[in-house]
């Protein structure tokens, strides 16, 4: 696959034309990250803007007693970064590969000359950021107010949504992800001994199925999570 049918997969760049992709190719380098490395830690930040080409990176930070916080799961399509006047909310986090994946870099001076050039594309920016900081508020809000129980089904729903995969005449979605017990725990920011507890009573209910490294949900308990997130925002 050459540079350009790389480009043109990313959800946020899908609105240009070829002739627009060829002169975002010129300011994109493309690195392999394998599993489970990071791509920046507080310590080594540096500005820059990336696009997530292939696979998933995980956003968290540390407590004070230094126990992960996850923030978010970034898959194909996404961006993270800080650039100039241009900030995803990056700075300060710990961003690691959940799977090995293609992360695309931009260079800062031209990139900057190309979103005054392109209009469509600044939009689309504002987009994605717009949806980052309203998937951050609802989190914050569900995590900040709901009890453990609550948390985890709004979480796993959530994962659900975005990275479910349905199997033709079952009622659950499996999340395509490896997700530990301690993986669940740093989403909701709970130990990973009353995650372990609460899965089970939750998978004893019919809520959700759980195995090595994988969860599947319920498709009603998906449903009855995403109306109570509706009127939860109104």
């Amino acid at each position: 696959m050459d540079r350009i049918q790389y480009l043109s997969q990313f959800n946020l760049l899908r609105s240009l034309s070829s002739e627009d992709l060829i002169e975002m190719d010129e300011l994109t380098s493309i690195t392999t990250f394998p599993k489970y490395t990071f791509i920046q830690t507080p310590d080594t930040f540096t500005e820059g803007l990336y696009f997530v080409k292939r696979g998933k990176v995980r956003l968290y930070r540390l407590n004070e007693e230094g126990k992960q916080f996850t923030l978010d799961i970034l898959r194909e399509g996404n961006i993270f970064g800080e650039m100039g006047d241009i900030s995803l909310g990056t700075r300060g986090l710990f961003i690691e590969t959940v799977e090995e994946s293609d992360i695309c870099v931009m260079d800062k001076e031209r990139f900057e000359s190309y979103l005054l050039r392109r209009p469509r594309f600044m939009l689309n920016m504002i987009k994605v950021m717009s949806e980052r900081l309203s998937h951050m508020s609802s989190l914050a809000q569900s995590l900040a107010l709901r009890k453990l129980h609550d948390k985890i089904i709004h979480v796993l729903a959530e994962l659900s949504e975005r990275f479910g995969v349905q199997d033709d005449g079952d009622d659950y979605s499996r999340i395509d992800m490896p997700l530990s017990h301690q993986e669940i725990a740093h989403l909701v920011g709970a130990s990973r001994e009353a995650v372990s507890v609460a899965l089970k009573e939750l998978a004893e209910a019919g809520m959700l199925r759980t195995g090595f490294r994988t969860v599947t949900v319920h498709r009603d308990i998906l449903r009855a999570a995403q109306k109570l997130a509706q009127d939860d925002s109104l």
